[in-house]
């Protein structure tokens, strides 16, 4: 889509690293002048948006390390160290810890824009896919370093995901014994963890580099659906018109995270987890961070182990595979009432599985007929709904959806023209 390179090298030294090391070449075509569809709406700013989360983590991460014990003896009492004697420590742990959740919001937002608007469809499945993936190492990469302050939620956290390996036929005990370096959590666990989560964010950094090439070769989807016809008529150039639209959406975004980081940055954490690893003391109720919460509502919803770990696991699977489940031709919610509907549902249903992960399993929500109906009920009706929506929805509502008119082109959705009589 970006077509042939617009760039000009304006004096000796740039024509002369233009042609050994064309790099200035590749940032102007990547940043500058590549083509960008003119309806983008806010929604498209998020990708941005994590591209700076991630450089903020990892340097606020690489920083931290620096002052980090990763021994069970030690790691709470550094942790406390970088918050109250290091320089700026407590600016640097708050940034870091309350940036995980930022990354998080501003994922799953970006996510849902990709399922509201089918950016996930041809010929984007690859960008979608790679998307997926890094998703996955950053859940991964949120879960080692939940266990790094070594609070009580932190221990116990990891010893209940890391018991549900165990479960796994055959490679199960191993894997687990693999991940505690012993027959139990201890130093060798939390040694491990601190590396795979020092490695992890630069493995989603070469993935982003993967997912923004894919970007280019592909080109944008957009808020209409419909490919580009006419670059001229259809597409504007990055810099300056995304690049202040993305700078706008990032300074407000970054307004709400200097509010967590400053006014309310433990509002986010559990307070089991500023009290000190004790293996002897379990908590009440063991949860994840917000942002596993679903997933987490998921694994408890089944009354078998190795059931909840394969419905937990398959709800993350399930979305590799979205381009070849969805049978409809457009994009575009705009144009799919029916699909418009359930996405807005499957969007509560999420928030709610979230709520219910938050939840003790046992508690009674209400009763009917003398039967109590608790947590657990909610989240096995919701995750039935969560793989239904997939499974059976995403397949026949392709099938007997009627769409409405798409638009002719970009232009005519952003200039209001006629659109096309056929439907799609």
């Amino acid at each position: 889509m970006s077509g042939n390179s617009t760039y000009n090298p304006s004096n000796g030294f740039t024509r002369w690293l233009d042609e050994r090391l064309p790099i200035m070449r590749l940032g102007h075509d990547t940043a500058v002048s590549y083509p960008v569809p003119k309806n983008l709406n806010y929604w498209w700013t998020f990708g941005g948006i994590l591209t700076f989360m991630l450089v903020a983590q990892i340097i606020t991460g690489v920083v931290l390390a620096m002052h980090y014990v990763p021994t069970t003896a030690l790691a709470f009492a550094s942790v406390e160290h970088i918050m109250r004697d290091v320089n700026y420590g407590w600016v640097l742990r708050y940034t870091h810890a309350n940036g995980a959740s930022m990354f998080f919001i501003a994922v799953y937002i970006h996510m849902f824009r990709g399922l509201y608007y089918g950016s996930y469809k041809a010929p984007r499945e690859i960008l979608w896919i790679l998307g997926c993936l890094i998703y996955l190492l950053m859940m991964a990469t949120a879960f080692f370093g939940y266990v790094l302050p070594w609070g009580q939620m932190s221990f116990w956290g990891a010893t209940v995901i890391t018991n549900l390996f165990g479960a796994i036929p055959l490679v199960g005990q191993s894997v687990a014994t693999w991940l505690w370096g012993g027959f139990a959590i201890g130093d060798p666990t939390i040694n491990r963890f601190f590396s795979l989560h020092y490695l992890f964010p630069f493995l989603i950094f070469g993935v982003v580099i993967l997912h923004i090439w894919a970007l280019h070769v592909t080109g944008q989807n957009n808020p209409a659906g419909v490919e580009v016809k006419n670059k001229e008529q259809d597409t504007v150039p990055f810099t300056p018109y995304a690049t202040v639209k993305d700078a706008f959406g990032l300074s407000v975004f970054l307004i709400m995270f200097a509010y967590f980081v400053f006014y309310a940055p433990n509002s986010l954490g559990d307070v089991e987890n500023y009290t000190q690893a004790n293996s002897l003391k379990t908590p009440l109720h063991i949860v994840p961070e917000w942002y596993l919460l679903p997933f987490y509502a998921i694994l408890r919803a089944v009354p078998s182990k190795l059931g909840g770990v394969i419905l937990m696991f398959g709800a993350i699977a399930i979305l590799f595979v979205l381009p070849w489940l969805d049978t409809s031709k457009v994009r575009s919610a705009r144009f799919r009432p029916l699909y418009k509907q359930f996405f807005w549902l499957f969007l509560v249903v999420c928030l709610v599985l979230g709520w219910c992960g938050g939840q003790m399993p046992d508690n009674v929500l209400f009763s009917v007929g003398g039967v109590d109906i608790i947590v657990t009920h909610l989240a096995r009706v919701l995750t039935f709904y969560y793989f239904f929506h997939f499974i059976v929805l995403f397949p026949l509502l392709g099938l007997i959806e009627r769409p409405k008119p798409l638009p002719e082109s970009i232009a005519a959705s952003v200039l209001g023209g006629k659109t096309a009589a056929a439907k799609a």
